[in-house]
């Protein structure tokens, strides 16, 4: 009877010792697959871009590459503001209130692709409705980079910003 209790706890003790290599094996075999979905060091360094908007003037906009997107920051004056503000009432494809779009008023950041079929807009100014205009298929943004004539669905998307001071924009969240 003893010899069936020891035979039976040096079973109990290699299937316990046999499954915790299998387990430590399996990590270690998957390790490598899990740590391959980390993003690479050149991924994260274009994760964010730092713009010094100080020197843009009122009225102006400039583009901005971003993770190999185009960026339009256009630094709007009151009468663009006022604009944007008075289309928060028009009938919108995609309604979205300006203020939901801008964490500044006068500072408007969008991604500078029309949201039909990828093409890049023209500047501010040359739309029906003072915004941009995607060339390829008459797309029609306001001051506020919404959607306002043409077969685009939706709006000029808003990538995530912030302003670090007074002068800096960055574009971007940082991924730690």
């Amino acid at each position: 009877m003893v010899n069936e209790h020891a035979e039976e706890n040096r079973r109990d003790f290699l299937i316990t010792a046999t499954s915790a290599v299998g387990v430590v094996g399996v990590g270690l075999a998957a390790w490598p697959f899990i740590d391959s979905w980390s993003p690479a060091a050149n991924v994260l360094a274009a994760a964010t871009t730092e713009v010094d908007v100080s020197s843009i003037a009122e009225g102006q906009m400039i583009t901005v590459p971003w993770q190999g997107k185009p960026v339009f920051i256009l630094h709007r004056n009151a009468e663009q503001i006022a604009l944007a503000k008075e289309s928060d009432k028009a009938d919108l494809p995609d309604p979205q209130n300006d203020a939901d779009r801008v964490k500044q008023d006068e500072w408007l950041v969008v991604l500078a692709i029309c949201t039909h079929l990828g093409c890049v807009p023209q500047p501010v100014g040359t739309s029906d409705f003072g915004g941009f205009l995607c060339p390829c298929h008459g797309s029609h943004y306001d001051t506020s980079g919404r959607i306002r004539k043409g077969p685009a669905p939706r709006n000029l998307e808003v990538p995530y910003y912030e302003f670090k001071d007074d002068s800096t924009l960055v574009i971007g969240k940082a991924v730690a």
